[in-house]
């Protein structure tokens, strides 16, 4: 009898421990996932759109910059010095203004970057995780970043063409 609840415990405990190894992992490329979606091509645009606007903006200010500074160099030597002082201030100002704004759109560019991508990352993310589920995965890897020191990749199933398929991508 003591031998058949030992046989069992060593069953039970060599059971519990391989199921630990049974666990399926997958692997997917994230960016080469997102990419391929249709709403990062409409957000590309979006982008490059808006950063034709700022440069657009910026390019009119330093027109507006050199054409006051040429028409300065031009006409300093005839001004009293009031008016070159005022001149001189108002170049700094423009020279100022145009910093505080490409520094600005830099800001305002990354922040509708993020605004624009944080929904493609979650739609991607929750398409990740329903084929995950369904297919009984215990953990999916994101190749781009690999957050493991070292895995086999072989050993894990791509979970890419599913996730594509979930997403209506070709």
């Amino acid at each position: 009898m003591k031998k058949l609840v030992k046989l069992t415990l060593a069953l039970a405990l060599v059971l519990s421990s391989s199921s630990v190894f049974a666990q399926k992992l997958g692997r997917i490329n994230l960016q080469e996932l997102i990419t391929a979606m249709p709403e990062y091509n409409e957000m590309m645009l979006n982008m490059e759109a808006y950063s034709k606007e700022l440069r657009e903006n910026l390019e009119i200010m330093q027109v507006e910059l050199n054409t006051k500074y040429n028409d300065y160099q031009k006409n300093k030597d005839t001004y009293s010095d009031m008016t070159r002082q005022i001149k001189e201030k108002e170049l700094t100002d423009l020279d100022n203004r145009m910093r505080e704004f490409y520094s600005s759109a830099q800001a305002d560019l990354e922040k509708r970057e993020q605004e624009l991508t944080d929904p493609i990352m979650a739609k991607a993310q929750e398409a990740v995780k329903k084929v995950a589920q369904a297919g009984g995965y215990t953990a999916v890897f994101n190749t781009v970043v690999p957050s493991m020191v070292y895995f086999d990749e072989t050993a894990m199933t791509d979970l890419g063409p599913e996730v594509k398929k979930e997403l209506g991508i070709q």
